[in-house]
């Protein structure tokens, strides 16, 4: 005798993690917000990676401890304001990961590092200048090193369009 269908989400996407790397660009939070719904759609979280750039800590030690501290602290600020969103969408709390580092490398120590992580979610630019770095080198080099699907998320999608497809 078969058993009943329920509307939980089955599972297999319960365990779902979408992973959002955080910078400055309108593209990222389209991405973000294409990735809260998602989520919530699916009954996965959002994850989100925060970067900080270590060659801007190239001066005296006391001044670099003081721009590691400032750097943090911003760091910090800004996830805060994303995880609201995320929360606002998804209605969970996100994973948050603040490394220092070349963003592409922490990106992939992650990868690597966090099985939970299942999908990659990037917000591609749609500028003349192409999509972004990091999407140019994972799609390029990196490709063949990533374990989890990538979804690129155009960052001109209105909320209408994000709406249609989440």
């Amino acid at each position: 005798m078969s058993e009943p269908a329920t509307s939980a989400p089955p599972a297999a996407k319960a365990n779902r993690t979408f992973l959002v790397v955080v910078d400055e660009t309108e593209e990222m939070r389209v991405a973000l917000r294409y990735a809260s719904r998602r989520a919530k759609a699916t009954g996965g979280r959002v994850a989100l990676l925060y970067v900080i750039d270590p060659s801007e800590f190239e001066h005296f030690m006391g001044v670099r401890e003081i721009m590691r501290e400032e750097k943090r602290q911003e760091a910090e600020e800004t996830v805060k304001k994303l995880a609201d969103v995320v929360v606002e969408d998804s209605g969970q709390i996100p994973v948050v990961y603040l490394r220092e580092g070349n963003r592409r490398d922490e990106l992939m120590k992650i990868l690597d590092e966090e099985p939970s992580i299942s999908i990659l979610v990037l917000g591609a630019g749609t500028g003349p200048e192409g999509p972004g770095p990091l999407i140019s080198h994972i799609v390029g080099k990196a490709s063949a090193k990533i374990r989890v699907p990538i979804t690129l998320v155009p960052g001109n999608l209105t909320q209408e369009q994000l709406d249609a497809v989440t």
